[in-house]
């Protein structure tokens, strides 16, 4: 009798989605290649944005930590693809459908703004949730969809690594404190070196 294989499916820890509102080059639109590879699902309407997922938002006033990571499982991580521009105005209706928070200060390794703090694509932004939240393998598998996608990983690898052993939002600031000071230069006045 020939052996039967057994196939799994394999189903990604954190639902990823992504409020897409086109407003961007389609050709470098990172989202885009994510749920071309079934990676991320895109949705145009916000109605379609899951209730209570965690949203990645810049302007949140709490981190996003470990104390997050029921609520990613259960509902989802979401990410708003549209011109930093118009952040403003889209993130408000957006955040009455869910939870905030912001990633810490992590360096972009895409090619439009590599080496930039803070101005991450919507693929790294996605990576670097799953990597705090301690999915580091969904991380991988995001990055690895990209030639630079590695590099960020890499570039961030202390971070990361810390950000994701820190268990509160409270913990993942004073982590990332601890990055803000190394790149900030030597200053009269600092109490650095005095």
């Amino acid at each position: 009798m020939p052996e039967r294989r057994v196939t799994r499916l394999v189903v990604p820890p954190f639902r990823l989605v992504v409020y897409h509102l086109a407003q961007d080059d389609r050709k470098k639109n990172t989202a885009r290649k994510l749920a071309r590879f079934e990676m991320a699902e895109l949705v145009e309407r916000l109605e379609r944005v899951p209730r209570g997922a965690i949203l990645l938002d810049p302007f949140a006033e709490k981190a996003l930590s470990r104390e997050d990571e029921k609520a990613a499982r259960e509902r989802g991580v979401v990410a708003l693809d549209c011109s930093w521009r118009l952040a403003e105005q889209v993130f408000p209706a957006t955040r009455e459908r869910t939870v905030s928070r912001a990633l810490p200060f992590l360096l972009a390794a895409n090619p439009v703004n590599y080496g930039k703090p803070m101005t991450l694509s919507t693929a790294e932004a996605l990576a670097a949730s799953c990597a705090i939240l301690g999915e580091s393998a969904q991380a991988e598998a995001l990055m690895g969809k990209f030639i630079w996608g590695p590099v960020f990983l890499t570039l961030n690898a202390n971070p990361l690594r810390d950000y994701a052993a820190a268990k509160t939002s409270g913990e993942v600031v004073a982590a990332m404190r601890e990055y803000l000071e190394e790149d900030e230069p030597d200053a009269p006045g600092t109490g650095k070196d005095e």
